[in-house]
C-alpha cells in the first residue's frame, strides 16, 4: 500500500447558492466517505469567508484518489458542485510530515 495522500480542495460558492452546496454534501457525504480507499471525510468553511468551504480527506493513496474522481459518483457530485462555484476551485494532495496530538 502507498503512502497515505490527503486531498485539500478549496471551494468558493456562490452566496445564493451555499444552501444548495451543504445540501448536497449531506446527501453524498456518506457515499464519498464509503469509497474504496477513503479513510477520512471532513468538511470546513472559512470564518471570514463563509461561502468559502474546504473538503480535507485522507485515501489509500493516490489510485484511491483517482479511482474515486474516474467513479460516477464523483461524476454527479462534480457536475452538480461545479454549477454553484464563484471562483475556480483550488486542490492540494499532500503527504503527513509531522503530526502532534
Amino acid at each position: 500500500m502507498d503512502k497515505e495522500l490527503i486531498r485539500i480542495v478549496r471551494l468558493s460558492i456562490r452566496p445564493d447558492k451555499v444552501g444548495d452546496f451543504l445540501d448536497n454534501f449531506e446527501t453524498v457525504k456518506q457515499q464519498i466517505r464509503n469509497s474504496p480507499g477513503n479513510r477520512l471525510l471532513e468538511l470546513y468553511r472559512d470564518l471570514d469567508q463563509p461561502s468559502v468551504f474546504f473538503t480535507y480527506s485522507h485515501w489509500d493513496g493516490p489510485e484511491s484518489l483517482e479511482a474515486y474522481r474516474n467513479s460516477a459518483l464523483f461524476s454527479e457530485v462534480w457536475a452538480f458542485t461545479k454549477t454553484l462555484f464563484a471562483d475556480k476551485p483550488m486542490a492540494w494532495s499532500t503527504e503527513r510530515l509531522v503530526r502532534l496530538g
